[in-house]
């Protein structure tokens, strides 16, 4: 697979992800088309459901793990499907695939016709997530080990229970692999552990995945019983979380507009320099990743790197160059209360107000997020001030590890600048 032209090459994590849901989908289609269709209504119907949550889905929004829970949850029903109606199915682990590879094609060509964009990685972790589903539960259940194992009673729902716990730790593993092939791809100074994503995602699991897996077996089990028509009945109240998720997201882009708005603020009146609060945003999210910060935390710590210098415009006359540093403690720690009032108003959150109000704290007292911003604020100040660039405003911080910054931070600001080329604070 080839990048397109004028973008960078895709990272070997993101080809072998996608090189292995490819091949799955062309053995499982293949074998489908010689052998025919087993239970061609259920294959219909749960085709359509994942088809139907591919349509309505909205284009993800940044760290958003699953924007398609309604088709999550049916690709997912399908796999862990056993009885219908009180009758054994016979369609298998390759059909199950083949009917969600055609599902999402089929979706991905209206999107397309109006404008939206696919996104190809989603739909090689969901082939490869509930053909790992498939094959873990059709052939057990295929050949009666799984009845010998857990019975046909009321323990049997452990069955599909387990089979749907192993399922989630494998898309957290392919998830957090695709979020660090992302993070690389957006420079070499942003690169977090790949054992801080994988726990940010499996963190996330207790949240909408949870609601997507009891959906997924809930429908799977409610077939078993009642037949086809369960899933227009289980999947109604998933619909209405997707609904309210795509509200939620829309009151955070507002807020982050808004942020990003005040963060401007302070340069338009003259307070701070050009691009200030976007570099700082920008250097401050990446010495976060070096340290291991990721997910919320990692959003926290951006949101408040914008807004850090908001509480300057209550100085009557603009500080030179921004550097509030040198003004006396008292003046600072005014500026940052202020700040802090100014964020709590936004919506931001009170984690992104409290990290704005400690700007002006010892450092030994401030949160981790807080030292960041202060670190890079200073780094971008320091550079700005022509102490010999940035190799001199780097020297001039860890002078300064002393009592003004921590030296864990600066040093992995150190670390993300050499990857990523030392560059003047007025670059961009």
């Amino acid at each position: 697979m080839r990048a397109p032209h004028g973008s960078r090459p895709l990272a070997p994590a993101v080809l072998a992800v996608r090189g292995a849901a490819l091949l799955l989908a062309l053995v499982a289609l293949a074998h489908t088309l010689v052998h025919g269709l087993a239970e061609p209504g259920l294959a219909l119907v749960f085709g359509l459901l994942v088809a139907a949550g591919e349509l309505i889905r909205r284009d993800a929004a940044a760290g958003e793990r699953e924007p398609a829970p309604l088709a999550a949850a049916g690709a997912l029903a399908y796999a862990l499907l056993g009885d219908s109606a009180g009758r054994p199915t016979a369609h298998g682990a390759l059909q199950v695939i083949a009917a969600v590879v055609v599902a999402q094609a089929l979706a991905a060509v209206p999107r397309g016709a109006c404008g939206r964009r696919t996104d190809a990685d989603r739909a090689a972790r969901r082939t490869l997530t509930v053909g790992f589903a498939a094959v873990c539960f059709q052939p057990l259940y295929a050949s009666g080990q799984a009845e010998r194992w857990f019975g046909d009673g009321p323990y049997f729902p452990l069955f599909p229970l387990t089979v749907l716990a192993l399922t989630a730790l494998c898309d957290a593993v392919l998830a957090a692999l695709l979020a660090r092939s992302a993070a690389r791809a957006e420079g070499p100074g942003a690169l977090p552990p790949y054992g801080s994503l994988l726990a940010d995602e499996v963190r996330a699991l207790a949240g909408t995945g949870t609601a997507i897996g009891v959906t997924g077996v809930a429908t799977a089990l409610g077939v078993a019983v009642a037949g086809p028509w369960a899933p227009a009945v289980l999947c109604g109240p998933l619909l209405l979380t997707q609904v309210s998720a795509r509200r939620c997201a829309a009151v955070r882009t507002t807020c982050r507009q808004t942020m990003a708005s005040l963060a401007r603020a302070t340069e338009i009146a003259g307070y701070t320099p050009p691009g200030h609060a976007r570099r700082v945003a920008a250097l401050a999210t990446a010495v976060g990743r070096e340290l291991g910060l990721t997910g919320s935390r990692l959003t926290v710590l951006e949101h408040a790197a914008l807004m850090h210098d908001i509480g300057q415009l209550s100085l009557v006359d603009p500080v030179a160059g921004g550097a509030t540093a040198l003004l006396p403690a008292a003046e600072q720690r005014r500026i940052a209360l202020l700040g802090g009032a100014v964020v709590r108003r936004t919506g931001a959150g009170p984690a992104v107000a409290a990290v704005v109000e400690r700007q002006a704290d010892p450092y030994r007292e401030q949160p981790l997020a807080a030292r960041i911003v202060r670190t890079v604020n200073a780094y971008d100040d320091l550079c700005g001030e022509g102490v010999g660039g940035p190799l001199g405003a780097l020297e001039q911080l860890r002078l300064g590890t002393g009592h003004d910054h921590q030296p864990q931070v600066v040093e992995a600001l150190g670390r993300v600048l050499a990857r990523g080329g030392l560059t003047p604070a007025g670059a961009g």
